[in-house]
């Protein structure tokens, strides 16, 4: 199941999709749910990871909330999205300056999702211009 299809059938679409925002919204629920992992691994690292643990929860907010709003094909709004979007790749750019200070995998995992959804959130960005 994808979750481009779903968007593909909102009555709203009538077969135009806008691919980018599909990526970015793939992406971005993913890299939610990465970075909600990740804070909760590095809760049980030995080391003090406050503050990864702070970018990860932060991340996955965002990441979430862009979801949604990129979703939402009934109506228009995309002044909003378009920030959400842009906001969304700058708080995935931090996760991953952050996670990129630690040595652990999970981190190292979380930092090339949180990449790889910045890039997408970018050009869904642009998209909308």
């Amino acid at each position: 199941m994808s979750i481009r299809k779903m968007i593909s059938l909102h009555p709203s679409i009538q077969g135009h999709v806008n691919q980018p925002l599909g990526d970015a919204v793939h992406h971005a629920m993913y890299c939610a749910k990465m970075c909600l992992s990740c804070a909760d691994a590095c809760a049980a690292e030995k080391m003090d990871m406050a503050q990864c643990i702070r970018a990860c929860s932060d991340c996955a907010d965002v990441c979430e909330a862009t979801a949604r709003l990129g979703l939402r094909r009934t109506g228009s709004n995309d002044t909003v999205l378009r920030e959400m979007l842009e906001l969304c790749a700058r708080v995935c750019d931090s996760c991953a300056a952050e996670c990129d200070k630690h040595d652990h995998e999970h981190c190292k995992l979380c930092a090339i999702m949180c990449r790889e959804c910045a890039e997408d959130c970018r050009k869904a960005a642009a998209s909308l211009n």
